[in-house]
């Protein structure tokens, strides 16, 4: 331990101010692979041991590009076996993703001003069509099979969305539709569901894109969370027959338009009173009564209380523990502002392959995460009643 403290206070003396940072990660790296061959010889360097696995053959030189600059490796290998570096493994799905869709868009010549500045920052040089063939290849088989895998069991709870992004097609710059799928299966966990691309989000979109989730087994849906663009509406008519909830925060932006500046704190706290009642016909009668008292004053503020009614309030009609998360489309708008900062890095997409190529893999990762959280998203206690199947909703026996 002394000798290792001294080889690092050397470092430190004898580096200047420029070159500290690369040297620190170099140092660092050696010992890194030092404690990862160690480990997987069964002795330490020169090392007597009867647990000794291997022996060590040697060292293989390799540069490593970091932000810090070039930083010389030498890899240790071994006799039998192999080694390597476990931080030089793979980057995460997403970052893998969005370095393959810049070094894409550098090698196909897409000009965009963010490319030169990620590609130098991002330490790589000497792209190859054939490299980013093959990175993409990789990436884009998992994601296909993450985003057309079976979906099974029922799934109550459906939250709809999209989110636009910029991209290339035949020769123009357009805005193009990101939609995503996340839903609440019968045991409370979350999933994504599904990612579709499209020029708008026209309802034929929307219909093309639920029967798809129908198609790989997408059943027992309760409620849509979405918020309440048309063709979207129509669409979940049309496939799911289910009810639809009208997300509650762009519903209170739309109506307090017209509160006026003075008002919409007022209003926002009158109208906020039916949210509070402990049931769906309390929350109706609390409705209309507030859009009554607001009719003479603000008549058309009134008028779109009477027509959202039904829509905004559905969410009162299911289990009380779930209605704060049923409400609005908020659960997926946190997804979406992890696609929106990625996506952004980007700029422009040089084609919709490689849309769906970073956004498929934050979505992935994303489901991933959602897998091994260990508290369920809703209790199977609180899901229970809302199975079609009379087995799971048969009520437990006392002990």
């Amino acid at each position: 331990m002394t000798d290792k403290m001294m080889s690092l206070q050397t470092l430190l003396e004898n580096s200047s101010d420029t070159d500290l940072l690369r040297e620190m990660i170099g140092f660092a790296a050696h010992r890194l692979m030092e404690l990862e061959v160690e480990n997987q010889t069964g002795a330490a360097h020169g090392e007597r041991s009867a647990d000794r696995i291997t022996h060590r053959n040697g060292y293989r030189d390799s540069d490593w590009e970091t932000r810090a600059g070039t930083v010389e490796l030498r890899i240790p290998k071994l006799r039998k076996g192999s080694y390597f570096p476990g931080f030089l493994e793979p980057r995460r799905m997403a970052e893998k993703a969005l370095t393959a869709v810049i070094q894409e868009a550098y090698v196909q010549g897409v000009s965009t001003r963010s490319v030169d500045e990620l590609v130098k920052a991002m330490g790589m040089t000497g792209i190859s069509k054939s490299q980013v063939s093959r990175l993409c290849g990789e990436i884009d088989g998992k994601i296909a099979a993450f985003l057309d895998r079976p979906i099974e069991g029922e799934w109550p709870y459906i939250w709809l969305d999209a989110t636009y992004v910029k991209a290339r097609r035949d020769g123009r710059i357009i805005s193009v539709a990101v939609i995503i799928a996340v839903g609440v299966n019968g045991d409370g966990r979350r999933e994504v569901l599904g990612l579709a691309i499209g020029a708008s989000e026209a309802e034929t979109f929307w219909t093309d894109f639920l029967r798809k989730l129908a198609r790989r087994g997408l059943r027992g849906v309760k409620l849509v969370v979405s918020d309440a663009h048309e063709g979207l509406k129509a669409a979940i008519a049309k496939v799911l027959n289910s009810s639809w909830q009208r997300c509650r925060v762009h519903f209170m932006r739309n109506v307090l338009a017209h509160a006026g500046k003075q008002g919409r704190r007022v209003v926002s706290a009158f109208i906020g009173t039916a949210f509070a009642q402990d049931d769906a016909e309390a929350a109706k009668a609390q409705w209309r009564q507030v859009a009554d008292q607001l009719r003479p004053r603000v008549k058309k503020l009134a008028e779109l209380m009477d027509e959202a009614e039904s829509d905004v309030l559905a969410y009162m009609s299911f289990p009380p523990a779930h209605r704060p998360k049923l409400h609005s489309t908020n659960p997926i708008e946190r997804v979406n502002g992890e696609i929106k900062r990625r996506t952004e890095v980007v700029g422009i997409f040089p084609n919709d392959e490689a849309i769906v190529r970073l956004v498929g893999a934050i979505l992935l990762e994303q489901n991933d995460e959602w897998a091994v959280q260990r508290a369920r998203y809703m209790t199977l206690e609180t899901m229970a009643p809302l199975s079609d199947d009379p087995f799971v909703k048969l009520p437990a026996v006392a002990a």
